[in-house]
């Protein structure tokens, strides 16, 4: 039993006062003479015997009188929590992420779940509201409703163990027993749910379950082909529930449907579609079904692609970079040492520096600027080189070279990890091909981080710095036959792609997209992404002759964005939302004993609320005064 005002109840100590009272008022009695001494005796010692009975009693129920007086106005009361003195606060968790919009018995799994809420939350009490895109902290379900009511689905979700230290943050400055409670399907993604336990916080969770986990999705799509005049577009259709006879798919190119098709799906499959050459297609790819809806469409943009301009500083055969980057696709320009035209550096997305015997400063410092304006250059030393204009390339690069080496070598060990060859270059990690040798190499003084190529000896044949590629040993027949090895167009035709970002064909939102858009803008502009009523301005980089934009958090929502510079249109961007809710998998969270589990959201207020159910026994002990009092005065009446 537990007491709000337990202060009153030093007037306990006030009942000494009738227990004083009543030991030391006796009463004496005077004797008389009777004629039956012996009769009068026994009568008196009944009297005084009867008398002092009714006293005892009579102070009996008077203490008691006055003790439940005093226990009533302290204001007793029980309680399951041993911490409710000190006021804890309520933390709710609302997942919204799009496996919420499955339906449940009731409805959408998160608008039923935003009802009860709003339903079983008391009008008064405080608590703070979480969910995957904002936080409404140390408010009332008054204040919160109308924002309740217009929660939409999030493409942004958060990992439980994200949710559960965003919780214990807010719950830092509470003391006492605090609750959080945990609404969610609990999905199979971002980690299992499996929280800490902890003392101060009684956790709960409500798991809504759906009525099916049919669900049809749009995986993914890309381009399986290129001819010469059609490009041919790959389709991924996913389902995780029963087999379908026929899922019919519909293609638009700017809301205009151009071609239907219609497959019997059972677990995965695949379909294409033709889309014509050099055309700009903003598309998007439909499917009907009725379960989830945010991956019944996929959009996706193919823009002119645009050449990329390949500078080559020569003093050596050139004949395969010639072959590597040819006139579809890039602009490539070839130039002597002596006739080089430093006006056209900064117009170039890739600069070849081809065995060159010496680097002049000038040179050094153009490339330089270059390389911290965007640019990118490709390194092959020469036999015969200057050793000292070379380092003070390379210093600018973090590296030296030591003197040349006479010593055979093979490159035996490719980085497969690595992002020039890390997106499909290798159908398969072939380890008995005929490697390349060199005859004589540059060893080097810092040891790369970034290597791509390596000899048998694991020093690097070709290494990374930022923007800067760079080979250690000349790349001419008579000192290598790399220029005959399968491995040299992977290498220089990505290290010219990785040069400039060409947007994909789409891209997923909440992961951090980069792409290039070429452009020379103006001092102060800036581009921004419209799509409808929708307008932001995104990360982005100005360099000589592009942009590199970066979105993260934004934008939200799945369409297709066009890049503006002010009010021109320079191209479009598409994003769709991420696939991983499409598959609908659920984890057992019944066996985490530390947590109240649940599938009603209305059983977890009604658990929480007789938990901390206050009975107030104030009433009570009223009752029990007024039942002495009456005692009391029933002793005095009729007690003889």
């Amino acid at each position: 039993m537990q007491f709000k005002y337990p202060e009153i109840l030093y007037a306990l100590f006030l009942l000494l006062i009738p227990i004083i009272i009543h030991l030391f008022q006796f009463r004496k009695f005077q004797k008389e003479a009777f004629t039956n001494v012996a009769f009068l005796k026994e009568v008196s010692i009944q009297t005084r015997k009867s008398s002092q009975l009714k006293k005892w009693l009579a102070l009996l129920a008077r203490l008691f009188l006055l003790a439940a007086i005093i226990f009533a106005f302290s204001q007793p009361f029980l309680s399951k929590s041993s911490e409710f003195k000190t006021k804890g606060h309520s933390i709710i968790y609302l997942d919204n992420s799009f496996s919420m919009q499955a339906n449940g018995s009731q409805g959408e799994l998160l608008q039923r779940a935003i009802q009860d809420i709003i339903t079983n939350v008391p009008d008064n009490e405080s608590f703070t509201l979480i969910t995957n895109d904002k936080t409404y902290n140390n408010t009332t379900i008054k204040g919160v409703k109308n924002d309740l009511l217009t929660i939409n689905y999030s493409s942004k979700s958060l990992s439980y163990d994200a949710v559960f230290l965003k919780c214990k943050n807010f719950l830092k400055s509470s003391s006492g027993i605090n609750n959080l409670i945990f609404i969610s399907d609990f999905q199979q993604k971002n980690g299992d749910f499996n929280p800490k336990k902890d003392t101060l916080i009684n956790m709960s969770a409500v798991k809504l379950k759906p009525v099916s986990v049919n669900n049809i999705s749009i995986d993914s799509a890309y381009i399986i082909n290129t001819s010469a005049d059609k490009i041919e577009l790959q389709v991924v259709l996913k389902n995780t529930g029963s087999s379908i006879d026929n899922v019919p798919i519909s293609l638009f190119n700017n809301n205009q449907l151009i071609a239907k098709t219609s497959v019997s799906l059972d677990k995965e499959i695949k379909t294409s579609f033709s889309l014509p050459i050099n055309e700009v297609i903003n598309g998007k790819i439909t499917i009907e079904d009725t379960h989830l809806q945010f991956d019944n469409s996929l959009f996706f943009t193919i823009n002119e692609t645009p050449k990329l301009n390949v500078l080559s500083i020569n003093e050596e055969d050139d004949s395969f970079l010639r072959k590597i980057y040819t006139d579809k696709e890039f602009n490539y320009n070839a130039s002597l040492l002596n006739q080089l035209d430093y006006n056209i550096i900064n117009d170039q997305n890739l600069i070849v520096l081809n065995e060159l015997k010496q680097i002049p400063i000038s040179l050094v410092g153009a490339l330089k600027a270059f390389t911290q304006q965007g640019g990118y250059i490709i390194i092959i030393p020469s036999e015969d080189m200057g050793l000292n204009s070379y380092n003070a390339l390379l210093l600018n690069y973090e590296n030296s070279f030591n003197p040349i080496t006479n010593s055979e070598k093979q490159v035996m060990k490719i980085n497969y990890e690595h992002p020039l060859f890390k997106n499909d270059v290798f159908e398969k990690r072939v380890t008995n091909f005929q490697y390349p040798k060199i005859n004589s190499f540059y060893s080097y003084k810092n040891i790369p981080k970034s290597q791509i190529l390596n000899y048998e000896d694991g020093q690097a044949f070709l290494f990374q710095n930022k923007n800067t590629y760079i080979f250690t040993a000349p790349l001419n027949i008579n000192n290598s036959n790399f220029k005959n090895s399968p491995l040299i167009v992977p290498t220089l035709y990505n290290i010219a792609k990785f040069s400039f970002k060409i947007p994909a064909l789409y891209y997923t939102i909440g992961n951090e997209n980069s792409f290039d858009i070429s452009v020379n803008l103006h001092q102060d502009d800036i581009l921004s992404l419209v799509s409808n009523d929708i307008n932001f301005i995104p990360k982005q980089q100005y360099y000589n002759n592009k942009v590199v934009i970066t979105t993260d958090e934004n934008p939200i929502l799945a369409n297709i964005y066009s890049v503006n510079d002010k009010n021109e249109s320079l191209q479009n961007i598409s994003y769709n939302y991420n696939r991983n809710e499409s598959n609908l998998t659920y984890q057992d969270i019944e066996s985490i004993s530390h947590v109240t589990v649940s599938n009603s959201v209305s059983d977890i207020f009604n658990i929480i609320k007789s938990e901390t159910k206050v009975n107030e026994l104030w009433k009570w002990f009223a009752i029990f005064a007024l039942a002495f009092l009456i005692i009391e005065m029933l002793i005095l009446k009729y007690f003889k």
